[in-house]
Order: C-alpha cells, then sequence, then structure tokens
C-alpha cells in the first residue's frame, strides 16, 4: 500500500514533521499545504481561526484525497481536531506540546515550553501540564516573534541572534536552586532554528521535538510498517494557500523532501 498523506501547517514549519515522515515512510505520495496566508496562526483568537481552517480544510482534502491528514501544527491541532474529526471520516494526526515527554526526561523538574501565544491559551495545553507535569515547574512562554523568525531564516534571509535569545530567554529560569533543563519545541517552525536555539541559550538544555513521535503515530493510524532501507522517496507537491510562489531558498528546501511547488486550484 502507498499512502497518500496531506501534511498541513500555518507556514513552512511543518516540514519538520514531515522530514521525519519522510524518514520513516519515503514511500508515501505527500502533498504539503502551508497557509501563508493565514499565517501566523498565534495571533487569530480561537472561533475564527476555528471556523478558517475547518473551511479551508474541506476544500483541501477534496483537492487531495489523502488516507490520513497531519495537522503539523501546535496552534491549529489545540483546536480543530475535534470539528475536523466530526466532519470527515479520514484519520487526522494531530502536534500536540510534547509536554509529558519533557517532564519524563527533565531532571531538575523545571520545564519550559516555548509555544505560539495561541498555543500557550489553549484549555488543551493546560491539561497536558496538569496530566503529566503536575510535579515540574513550568514555564509557558507564548513568542509571536520566533515562528516568524524561522520562516524569515527559511527563505535566506539574515536574522540577528540577539533577537531569537530574547525570544528564548523567558523559558531559562531557576526555582528553588534549579534551572531549566529541558525545554518543549511547541511550534513545527521551531526545531528549524536548533542550530540556532543551542548556540544563544543561556545554558545547555535537552530540547525536545515531537517529530519522530508525530512519524511513529502516522504508521499506527494507517497500520503500516516502516519502510525498508533503500525505498525512494516519492515525488510529492507543496502549495501556499496564498498562491505566491515559493522563495527559492525554500524551494531548495522543499527539494530535499522531494517535493515541487505546485498550485492548489
Amino acid at each position: 500500500m502507498t499512502a497518500r498523506l496531506l501534511v498541513f501547517d500555518s507556514g513552512i514549519g511543518g516540514l519538520s514533521v514531515l522530514r521525519e515522515i519522510r524518514r520513516q515512510l519515503p514511500s508515501a505520495e505527500i502533498a504539503y499545504v502551508a497557509d501563508d496566508a493565514g499565517f501566523p496562526y498565534g495571533d487569530w483568537e480561537a472561533g475564527p481561526l476555528s471556523d478558517h481552517i475547518v473551511a479551508l480544510m474541506g476544500r483541501l482534502i477534496e483537492r487531495f484525497a489523502p488516507d490520513a491528514v497531519v495537522i503539523a501544527c501546535n496552534t491549529a491541532s489545540t483546536l480543530v481536531l475535534p470539528p475536523l474529526r466530526t466532519r470527515h471520516a479520514i484519520p487526522f494526526i494531530g502536534t500536540v506540546p510534547a509536554i509529558k515527554p519533557a517532564a519524563e526526561r527533565s531532571n531538575s523538574h523545571v520545564v519550559g515550553v516555548l509555544a505560539t501565544p495561541g498555543t500557550m491559551k489553549r484549555d488543551y495545553t493546560r491539561e497536558l501540564i496538569k496530566s503529566f507535569a503536575s510535579e515540574c515547574h513550568v514555564r509557558l512562554v507564548g513568542s509571536s516573534e520566533l515562528a516568524p523568525l524561522a520562516e524569515a531564516i527559511m527563505r535566506g534571509d539574515a536574522v540577528d541572534d540577539a533577537a531569537i535569545r530574547a525570544e528564548i530567554e523567558p523559558a531559562f529560569i531557576e526555582v528553588d536552586g534549579k534551572r531549566t533543563d529541558t525545554i518543549v519545541l511547541a511550534c513545527t517552525h521551531y526545531p528549524f532554528l536548533i542550530e540556532r536555539l543551542e548556540a544563544v541559550a543561556p545554558w545547555p538544555v535537552t530540547w525536545v521535538d515531537p517529530a519522530e513521535a508525530i512519524a511513529r503515530r502516522v504508521l499506527s493510524v494507517l497500520s503500516l510498517a516502516r519502510d525498508p532501507a533503500g525505498v525512494a522517496m516519492a515525488a510529492g507537491q507543496a502549495c501556499l494557500t496564498s498562491g505566491k510562489p515559493w522563495a527559492q531558498a525554500q524551494v531548495r528546501l522543499l527539494a530535499q523532501f522531494g517535493l515541487s511547488p505546485a498550485q492548489i486550484a
């Protein structure tokens, strides 16, 4: 069986999830859609954003006829998975803050969560902390700038270290003599910044990226085994909801994952 997947994000950060899916399932036929017309999601109010994504997803499912949809966006996943699952019979695999594994890995029990403002405000995020990190001191940091900074870097633009450091510093705290030792990357854009994050961090921490777990979930939901070594990467397509052309740096990045620019309509 060749899986047909739709991977969806507000921007191109979801490629961090797609990258891991490609590692485990290179044979999958993938359509990647970046909703750049709605980016960034972190600044939207919950109701309008939910309506926007649900309506857009209906059109995308009709266009691409996927076997499953990966919502490679924490902000969207904490909001729209229930209405999407109600409306469509196909599986939806979401991306939610990796708070449980972060709490399990932390030795100091001081955990930071780097997220968008939308993800930070969601009740879903608070419930994850209550359920899986009740013994930890969790610092939620909602940045409206870090995802756009990641987009800029992925377009090939120059971004100062100071701008990145300013966004992540609030996650580095000391509580009762113990410092943050684990930080959740609760936006799929952030793994593309990992080298920059490590370089500007006030001190070394463990960065938790949920991409590998999401890829495993895709295999589980579709009852597929991981492709054996040597399987060729299937061709895929990548679309922007605005219809604008991809930047050349982005085109080169897409090519690494077997994706070619395409139009939705």
